[in-house]
């Protein structure tokens, strides 16, 4: 369809909209109707990469260029004004353009792991902007999968859509309870190291050339005593501070890239 023939949608009130707008904000709608929305074109790119369904394309002619638009072809495309885009976006710097797209099954059965996987486990973990950051970093190091034990959070939550940077759609991730969580583990033969300051090693001394999961929890609270007492190890990351704990995202960073490094990379 060619663009100047496309639906336009001028109106914040329309009834479309509002769906949307809702998405945004509620949880529920998202899981009830199974989708969510994405802003940027860098993060549409990726989880079209990601084998994410779009269903719809929304543009601000004033902002986003025509020809920019003409890549989505494939998909419906409406032409939307500048006051419908401002309910919408979630993010202060704009480009014009968001995406309807269809959320996927977060089942462990879904998982396709490689022969020797690495793979970061997050338990818990409650702040979308510590979700993103993570997802970021498994996304640099490349990690095979990324599973969050007792979600507390959406993952479709537009916070974490924006701090990952497009980054959720770029691994694969699942949820369950921690005790799903680890009898995938130990059904699958993948050790889990986890992070935690009772009984622990230098995570520096351990073997991650293996199949292997290493689990973060809360910087408040920890993981639980579950995950403690079934690991295949312990480990923490020794600190010279005043302090005996980081934020999550760097955390996991240390410890995936010293699995990354015994790797080879």
């Amino acid at each position: 369809m060619p663009i100047s023939a496309m639906k336009q949608i001028i109106s914040s009130q329309n009834p479309y909209i509002k769906s949307l707008i809702l998405l945004q904000e509620k949880a529920k709608a998202r899981k009830q109707s199974g989708t969510f929305l994405i802003e940027g074109m860098r993060e549409i790119g990726l989880a079209i990469k990601g084998k994410y369904e779009i269903e719809t394309i929304l543009f601000v002619p004033e902002i986003i260029e025509n020809f920019q638009i003409s890549k989505f072809s494939n998909f419906q495309i409406i032409e939307i004004s500048k006051e419908v885009y401002q309910k919408l976006a979630y993010r202060d710097t704009t480009e014009g353009i968001i995406a309807v797209a269809k959320t996927k099954s977060l089942e462990l059965s879904d998982l396709k792991l490689p022969e020797n996987p690495l793979i970061l486990v997050m338990e818990a973990i409650e702040k979308p902007g510590n979700i993103g950051a993570v997802l970021r970093t498994c996304d640099a190091a490349k990690v095979d999968a990324v599973i969050i034990a007792n979600p507390k959070t959406d993952l479709y939550n537009p916070n974490i859509v924006r701090s990952s940077v497009g980054c959720l759609f770029t691994t694969q991730i699942a949820t369950g309870t921690s005790e799903e969580v680890i009898d995938f583990l130990i059904k699958n033969k993948i050790n889990f190291y986890s992070a935690t300051l009772q009984n622990s090693t230098a995570y520096y001394t351990q073997n991650y050339t293996k199949p292997t999961a290493l689990v973060v929890g809360t910087e408040a609270t920890g993981l639980t005593q579950l995950w403690r007492e079934k690991a295949t190890q312990n480990i923490i990351i020794p600190m010279q501070g005043e302090i005996d704990s980081m934020n999550v995202s760097v955390a996991a960073a240390i410890l995936i890239f010293e699995a990354k490094r015994q790797r080879g990379f």
